[in-house]
């Protein structure tokens, strides 16, 4: 993955105007790793703090309550075959049925809290694809993306393994330091079969969002086929290929039910093969919904535009708002550079008041480094490193969504995959991206980005907005840099930005706990999760 620019302590962007320059980057930006957290019974090929795009290694796989206090890992390739918390770790009967381990922090120490299986923890499940914490860390969503059970809706049969690849989402409450599970929850409409190591499957729980009062979830289906457009239209017709499709559920006390089937608002067959719900977000209240379709082809490139299939793969993000019980559509967002095969959508994240959205495209390829708030940079004739990625910040001031920002990486490589999975803080005010294919060897914080010599090892990048203007603060990598490490696959922020949590699926060691040995490398592609302060 060779470099186009090298950069040697000041990124200087050739695209002249509506740049946030940066200055040097030194150990000015006080961002340090303190944490290094494995899996209680590390496996080869586990993918703990799985995350990415594509590949067959997707999903979000790292959560962080806004807190700060309490962090939740997915591990969806483990093989316990045991159910329910803290079972026995050591049973390996179950091939990919799936663990997620929870963290808690007491002053400055991480410590295992907890080891999750479902409650009908079966091989091939993956538990703990996707996972989402409520803001305190009390309430837990887990997806186990080809689970199997023809159930509709909540607390159905979980023993029918008649639908491969159905996917389900079990919800977990903590009572003091004690977990238990809460709910099972099913699509309404639970697709057809899918086969052994195809994705026919409706695969609800590709993604999720979980409001900060862990009252309001949303789950997406991204080969959910029906032809349905918008707010709880036709589910039974499946006539539109993967068009996808999210479902969004309400807590009543501790009672579940389902509020919302939402669709594009594509012509259904425009829509197939969209995979709307490809990554979602909420809001703290739960009353937004931003909704990723990475594989959408509208041309539009502004807020609100035409919905066409004009332009393959450019990708796009819904924004949806809820008044009492009833969604509507506020945003059809679009960047202002979008590309056919950009992916846009691919990621998405909000603040907490849900008046910043950032979404994140695999494909984009302008060889434009640096934050940029003008409308003319990023456009065709500018690009040249294939799928470097890029990142778009919008802004709403009232019902009314605008572009402020189009952020790259300030080394720009082919195929690194910026923005691949990102993270705003709850203010808002800041915004981690992963990259997770990116190849330098540097390592910790603010080291030399122009050394390609470790593929795949993976990088983060924090960003800080003052105004309306962002600007890089660090370039973060773990203390042991390897090649594919894969680390910024999964990313995730607290409240104020103060901690970050990055995934790297590919990590080696044989370490168990925390702060173990990171340069055992006894344990291929095992997994961990770094924690950082600022």
């Amino acid at each position: 993955m060779s470099r186009s620019l090298l950069w040697a302590g000041i990124v200087v962007c050739p695209c002249a105007v509506g740049v946030a320059m940066l200055a040097a980057q030194g150990p000015a930006a006080p961002v340090r790793q303190t944490a290094y957290l494995k899996a209680s019974n590390p496996g080869m090929f586990d993918h703990f703090g799985e995350g990415g795009a594509l590949d067959g290694h997707t999903g979000q796989a790292v959560a962080l309550s806004r807190d700060g206090r309490t962090i939740a890992v997915g591990a969806q390739h483990e093989s316990s075959g045991a159910r329910g918390v803290n079972g026995n770790q050591t049973d390996e009967s179950a091939y990919n049925a799936g663990a997620v381990y929870v963290y808690t922090r007491a002053g400055a120490g991480w410590a295992q809290q907890a080891y999750v299986k479902a409650s009908n923890a079966g091989a091939g499940d993956h538990f703990g694809s996707t996972v989402a914490l409520s803001a305190d860390g009390s309430t837990m969503a887990v997806a186990a993306v080809w689970e199997s059970s023809a159930a509709t809706g909540v607390n159905g049969n979980q023993d029918d393994n008649s639908l491969p690849q159905a996917g389900a989402v079990y919800v977990f409450t903590r009572r003091g330091a004690s977990w238990s599970q809460q709910a099972y929850l099913k699509a309404s409409n639970t697709g057809r079969r899918g086969a052994a190591d195809d994705t026919d499957g409706d695969q609800f729980g590709f993604s999720l969002a979980l409001s900060g009062d862990g009252s309001t979830l949303a789950v997406g289906a991204t080969s959910e086929d029906s032809n349905a457009a918008g707010i709880n239209g036709n589910q039974a017709d499946d006539s539109a290929s993967s068009a996808g499709a999210v479902y969004l559920f309400t807590r009543t006390g501790a009672t579940w039910t389902q509020q919302a089937y939402v669709k594009s608002d594509a012509p259904p067959m425009a829509a197939a093969g969209d995979q709307f719900g490809y990554s979602l977000a909420l809001d703290a209240t739960g009353a937004t919904l931003a909704v990723g379709v990475y594989d959408e082809g509208g041309s539009a490139r502004t807020v609100n535009g035409p919905i066409d299939a004009m332009r393959n793969g450019s990708g796009a993000v819904y924004v949806f708002t809820r008044t009492g019980r009833t969604w509507t559509r506020q945003g059809y967002l679009k960047t202002w550079n979008s590309e056919g095969g950009d992916s846009w959508g691919v990621s998405v994240a909000l603040s907490d008041d849900g008046a910043t959205l950032a979404t994140g495209s695999l494909d984009e390829d302008c060889l434009c480094p640096g934050a940029h708030t003008d409308s003319g940079v990023g456009i065709a004739d500018q690009k040249s490193d294939t799928s470097a990625g890029a990142v778009a910040i919008f802004a709403r001031a009232g019902s009314t969504w605008a572009q402020q920002a189009y952020i790259k990486a300030s080394n720009i490589g082919s195929f690194d995959w910026f923005g691949v999975r990102l993270a705003l803080s709850g203010d808002g005010g800041t915004l981690a991206v992963g990259a997770q294919n990116e190849d330098s060897a540097a390592q910790g914080v603010n080291g030399r980005q122009d050394d390609d010599s470790a593929e795949e090892a993976g990088a983060v990048y924090l960003f800080r907005r003052t105004g309306a203007a962002w600007t890089q603060q660090a370039y973060v990598k773990g203390a042991l840099t390897e090649a594919y490490d894969e680390f910024g696959g999964a990313v995730a922020l607290d409240r104020d930005g103060g901690l970050l949590v990055v995934g790297a699926r590919g990590e080696d060691s044989g370490a168990a706990g925390v702060n173990g040995n990171q340069a055992d490398n006894a344990v291929d592609e095992s997994g961990a999760v770094y924690v950082f302060t600022r």
